[in-house]
Formats: C-alpha cells, structure tokens, sequence
C-alpha cells in the first residue's frame, strides 16, 4: 500500500494533508487500546473537505496512514514544536486526551519508531521538497498550505472552544504577516466564522520545515475546528451539506493565497 496519493496540479500552490488517513497496519492496531483503536485525534474528512481543490489546478499531497502510524507533522527526533512547552513524539503513546494508545507493554521501542520513521515519514516529506522546489523552479515561488482539523474542545491542550479558523505561520517566519493578514480578512469578510492567527496552534513541523519566504516559498498551515463541519458529538460522519459552505470559503482562501503571493512579489 502506497504511503501517500498525489494529485499532480499546475498551480504554484501544494496542499498537504498529513493527518486524515486511518490505515494502521494489522500488527500495529492489534496492539492498540480500544481507544487507540478509534482513532479518536484524526483530522477527520479533511480530504473530502478539500475535494474540491483537484479542478483548482493546485496539487494534493495526502496521507494514507493514521497519524498514531507515525506523525507526519512532528520532527523525526520528537522534538518539541514550540521552545518550553511539551508536543507529542513523532510516534504518539497518548491521545491527546492523555488515554493510552497502546496497550501495557506493547509500545513501540526505539528500533520500531524508526523503521516507521524510515517507511512512512520520510517518503511523505520526500514527495513535498520535490514539489515545492519543481514548483519554485517552474513559476519562480511556491506555497505550501498545510490542512488540519481538531476537535474543539481539548482541555488538555488549550481553554475552552477553538476559534473555528486557524491560521499559523510560525509567528511570520513561514510565511510574511501581509498573506496571512489578507486570509484572515477573508474570513472576517465572509461573517459566518471566528479566524485567529498563530493563537494555540502557530503551525506544526510541516509549516516550520518548507516556510521559507526568503527563498521564495511560503507555508501556511490552517487548523479548522471541526464543528465547522461535522457533528462533533457523534461518531465521526461526514455531512456534505454542511460542509459546502466551510470548503467554499477554503477554495476562496487558496485563490486569494494564489493571488496575494503574485501581490507580494510583484512589490
């Protein structure tokens, strides 16, 4: 089974969406916890949601393993994601609840991780650098827009509700304050939904890896509350109907992501 699909587009523009697979292999899920089985932290959907983005002409990066496979948006060393604060290891013991994912004694060892680390998570940011450089090459920049849900209620890992749309840019580093200032107008315009930039979630390792404005490419990574969407008191289900509205505001925030880079650098 391929780790990843790709959708080839024309467009300066990759949207990678690293965490809404939930393949995990017999050997590993045979060791789960029944709550680790659910699978309960994927950024559910998130590939239909932006199913849209394929006649964009924009390309489509998305992963077909489950983040507790190993986490695609989490440095291969598990370093932490921001200085003085504790992020889950590129191989996740824990939801983020803090419930087991494994059962006692049946978590990976060092030699596991990175085999996982070697199958899984290497071709996936392999398959981005290619792009982006191609992209920077043919059309002189590239853009690199990281997709993501969560629940929004998580009291282990912030207060109270989740802004609905989040976006993150590394505090400008990945991407200059003027794109992301123009995005979150977008939103504000539309009225229907509450946008933050680099509040809880400043973007993950994905973001903070390929950013780099300097060299003529920008990474934004945008966190969707998952209310927007789907039904967060259920079992996970995908709605279509009330989803139209949150991917075409999304495939207004990619035009304008499109549009206001060729802005920018023709400053």
């Amino acid at each position: 089974m391929d780790v990843y699909d790709f959708h080839q587009g024309t467009r300066a523009l990759l949207i990678s969406i690293p965490h809404a697979g939930t393949y995990v292999p017999d050997d590993i899920a045979s060791r789960f916890t029944a709550t680790g089985g659910r699978l309960p932290d994927t950024d559910w959907f998130v590939d239909k949601l932006y199913g849209f983005a394929q006649d964009l002409g924009v390309s489509i990066i998305t992963a077909r393993y489950s983040r507790y496979v190993v986490d695609l948006n989490r440095s291969p060393d598990s370093s932490s994601l921001y200085p003085g604060t504790q992020t889950s290891p590129v191989c996740a013991l824990a939801t983020f609840d803090g419930q087991p994912i494994y059962q006692e004694g049946a978590q990976p060892g060092a030699t596991e991780i990175d085999e996982r680390i070697t199958r899984y998570w290497r071709p996936y940011h392999a398959r981005i650098a290619t792009e982006l450089g191609a992209m920077r090459q043919r059309h002189g920049a590239a853009l690199l827009w990281d997709a993501h849900s969560i629940a929004s209620r998580i009291p282990a890992l912030f207060d109270g509700v989740l802004p609905e749309f989040n976006f993150g840019t590394r505090e400008d580093a990945s991407c200059p304050r003027g794109i992301a200032a123009r995005l979150l107008g977008v939103v504000n315009d539309h009225g229907r939904f509450t946008s933050i930039l680099n509040g809880r979630f400043k973007g993950g390792y994905i973001t903070q890896q390929y950013g780099r404005p300097a060299e003529k490419i920008c990474a934004m990574q945008l966190e969707l509350a998952q209310r927007t969407y789907m039904d967060e008191a259920s079992e996970p289900t995908w709605n279509a109907q009330r989803a139209q509205p949150v991917a075409e505001l999304i495939e207004q925030l990619l035009d304008r992501y499109i549009d206001t880079l060729a802005a920018h650098d023709s400053q």
